[in-house]
């Protein structure tokens, strides 16, 4: 799309971010916070969707390269003071907030993972990268609006996205393997004894030995659960309330995967409604 027919609206707070499904822990999470900050973070989710949705398209990938990087431009353009209607919602929570570009960027950059290629079965280095770009990225944008420090800012960011992640993955492994993802490390997988090459994700998957690959991905999240709580253990109450919310539902998940197993047929698992209201009180209160 040209230049000229993405010119700003008449004022960058008249574009409205999608919202989050009301009963998600995302929502959940954003809800408690003061209309400001909730109102830049469903800016950023709204970015995070668009992108997102892009990479997960069917069709042609050229098309799909092509509104990523039109994203890209656009970012740049905000940061140039040029505000075009796909970013006139951020360019308010942008200026308030100091958000980086280079964290949008990477965001951006991590769907493209998605889009230049199926991912499928990438090692522990090439898994880390994608987590750090669609998760953590996000978690550095995010806790700069909920008011957090700098270092321990993006120290959270780099733990509890992580943790977020791989416990996504681990609850996404029928969903993704159905468009022909994998999202196990190849190390896990090969440790268990599992042939990856010339394999469709649905036999790996079917494999008596997954357990084991998916409990290395398991301990590794756990272990990322437990930095972020020290994290956010040292921080002020009020700047960790929402992430403290998040941590609460995603190790629910975990935990409940865990004890779920891993065999096939794997019944999906949600978050307990009444697990995630004592979290509210717990944490969204002061």
């Amino acid at each position: 799309m040209a230049v000229a027919e993405r010119e700003a609206p008449a004022s960058a707070e008249q574009a409205t971010p999608e919202l989050p499904a009301s009963g998600s822990s995302f929502y959940t999470a954003m809800r408690i916070l003061p209309a400001e900050q909730r109102d830049a973070m469903y800016a950023v989710y709204a970015f995070c969707r668009a992108v997102d949705d892009i990479a997960d398209e069917e069709g042609p990938r050229g098309p799909r390269r092509a509104a990523l990087q039109a994203w890209r431009d656009d970012i740049d353009r905000l940061y140039e003071g040029r505000i075009v209607p796909a970013t006139a919602g951020l360019a308010g929570p942008t200026r308030r907030f100091e958000l980086r570009r280079e964290d949008y960027h990477a965001v951006i950059d991590g769907m493209a993972m998605d889009l230049e290629a199926d991912i499928f079965a990438p090692d522990w280095d090439t898994l880390d990268l994608y987590c750090d770009r669609v998760a953590s990225a996000v978690g550095r944008l995010s806790v700069r609006v909920f008011g957090m420090q700098p270092d321990p800012g993006d120290a959270l960011a780099h733990h509890l996205g992580r943790a977020l992640q791989l416990t996504n993955i681990l609850r996404d492994l029928d969903e993704d393997a159905e468009r022909g993802r994998l999202y196990l490390p190849r190390e896990a997988l090969e440790e268990a004894d599992i042939a990856i090459d010339g394999r469709g994700a649905d036999a790996i998957l079917a494999e008596p030995a997954i357990g084991n690959a998916c409990e290395a991905v398991a301990a590794r999240a756990a272990d990322h659960f437990r930095q972020a709580d020290r994290i956010m253990s040292e921080a002020p109450r009020r700047a960790v309330r929402a992430p403290r919310l998040m941590e609460a539902a995603y190790r629910q998940v975990l935990r409940r995967l865990r004890e779920r197993g891993w065999a096939p047929p794997r019944p999906p698992v949600k978050v307990s409604k009444v697990r995630l209201l004592g979290a509210l009180l717990r944490y969204g209160i002061g």
